[in-house]
């Protein structure tokens, strides 16, 4: 029998031919295999930030997304704002899935990078509402939100070109503290903030509907912006939001309004002020010849309009729309108690002399009120002296914040005895402006932040180790 060794030969000469790989043959291969790897991990990352971003590893002092683990948390004052679609619901039903998908990323790739330019952070988007946090600033994210109607209208001048109807968002911004951690299961987790003032972000963005206009800013905010006087901002209301208890003012900012209307606002601004007093107040007569005023001049003021709807649906039926307090002052009461004797005692007394100084405007009593500003001026300042002394011993974390709001009550005060010295305004006005920046103010700041030192004090009573 005869054999064909020639296929095997041929073989094997290829083989000879092929050098076997040296050492350094193979830590290169090794090498180009872990850049390979790296390269795949820091994409895996990039795209995982997509969807956990970077800056919630960072509140909660996560260097890589890899140590995430059900149950972290960490407490921000942050400032919070939800934006949506006005009848989005609407405009969907006209459009495909596919459609409504392309619809919605275009929009929100608008919003994403002026939100990110103003330093803040998206949590999430829920359909086509977006809830963003701010941690630095709330001017930050008034900036955003006024930053985001721009762009918003510029985004409509396009849809107009190409033949769609332009769209319409509303939003509303509070600040607060927040808790931020990771629940979920075992098998599913999300990053996540839960607080109070997210609440209160996402039914002022409901009321921006019921008021026709496109921005709201709670108290909270207002009160911790560096200068409110900076933006085009006027009070809107004083009322009980939904799952409330205790009424807070709502102030509209209407600085990205059409450029008319905007001026006519401006040039109303104090009279409409004047009429939201005297509505508060019960004057409805008053209030509705202020409101007829500023309608004359600014006929497309929708806020206005509600207001003048309720002065005659008042005066035709007795029925008065307005769910909080019609008291100038309130008098002190147990649910505004921090739950610290010697701060709950000066925030009681301080309500006193507040009362005492508002009631004597309204009544035109002038001739004591700068004894009355001196003193609760000084009280004012030698009280928060002592919490700020307690916040220092006991190590509070948000002591420049609550300092903040402390010299935010004196500049408050300074500014309306400057308002009463130069006499141009109602006397009613200036003592519901008392109400709003002082009293209200005090109550709510006993409320919030007080009320958050003393559960930090006792806290930490219960484990000084920490």
């Amino acid at each position: 029998m005869e054999y064909d060794f020639e296929p095997f030969h041929r073989h094997c000469k290829i083989s000879l031919n092929q050098p076997a790989p040296t050492p350094d043959d193979e830590l290169a291969r090794l090498r180009a295999e872990v850049m390979r790897l790296r390269e795949q991990l820091a994409t895996t990352e990039r795209i995982y930030a997509h969807f956990v971003p970077q800056q919630l590893l960072q509140f909660l002092a996560i260097r890589n997304i890899r140590d995430i683990r059900l149950g972290l948390q960490t407490e921000k004052r942050m400032t919070v704002l939800f934006s949506d679609i006005r009848d989005f619901t609407s405009l969907s039903e006209s459009m495909t899935p596919q459609e409504n998908f392309n619809f919605l990323n275009s929009y929100l790739s608008q919003m994403e990078p002026v939100i990110s330019l103003h330093r803040g952070v998206i949590d999430k988007y829920i359909g086509d509402a977006i809830m963003a946090l701010f941690p630095d600033s709330p001017d930050d994210a008034l900036l955003g939100a006024l930053a985001m109607l721009e762009r918003l209208d510029a985004y409509n001048h396009g849809r107009a070109r190409a033949g769609y109807l332009p769209m319409r968002i509303g939003i509303g911004i509070n600040t607060g503290f927040v808790m931020m951690g990771t629940v979920g299961g075992s098998g599913r987790m999300d990053g996540t903030v839960i607080s109070d003032a997210v609440n209160v972000s996402a039914r002022l963005e409901q009321l921006t509907k019921d008021y026709g206009v496109p921005l709201l800013i709670s108290e909270h905010t207002y009160h911790s912006l560096e200068d409110p006087g900076r933006y085009q901002i006027r009070f809107l209301d004083r009322l009980r939001l939904k799952g409330k208890h205790e009424p807070q003012s709502v102030y509209e900012v209407y600085e990205c309004d059409p450029g008319p209307l905007r001026q006519a606002k401006t040039r109303t601004r104090q009279r409409f002020e004047e009429a939201l007093a005297c509505y508060h107040l019960r004057d409805i007569p008053a209030a509705r010849n202020r409101l007829l005023e500023c309608l004359a001049e600014a006929p497309g003021d929708i806020p206005a309009r509600i207001y003048l709807d309720r002065c005659d649906e008042y005066l035709r039926t007795g029925h008065y729309e307005n769910v909080s307090d019609s008291m100038l002052v309130p008098a002190w009461m147990e649910s505004f108690n921090a739950g610290h004797n010697e701060i709950d005692s000066h925030h009681r007394n301080m309500l006193g002399q507040i009362s005492n100084l508002a009631s004597s405007i309204r009544d035109g009593r002038c001739q004591q009120l700068g004894g009355l500003f001196d003193a609760l001026r000084q009280q004012a300042v030698e009280r928060f002296d002592v919490e700020e002394g307690l916040m220092q011993d006991t190590g509070y974390p948000f002591l420049p914040e609550h300092v903040q709001q402390h010299r935010r009550f004196i500049r408050n005060l300074d500014e309306l005895r400057a308002r009463l010295d130069a006499g141009n305004d109602n006397l009613l006005y200036l003592a519901f402006q008392i109400k709003l920046t002082l009293s209200d103010w005090l109550i709510n700041h006993s409320l919030k932040f007080d009320r958050h030192l003393v559960q930090y004090m006792r806290q930490r009573e219960q484990s000084p180790a920490s």
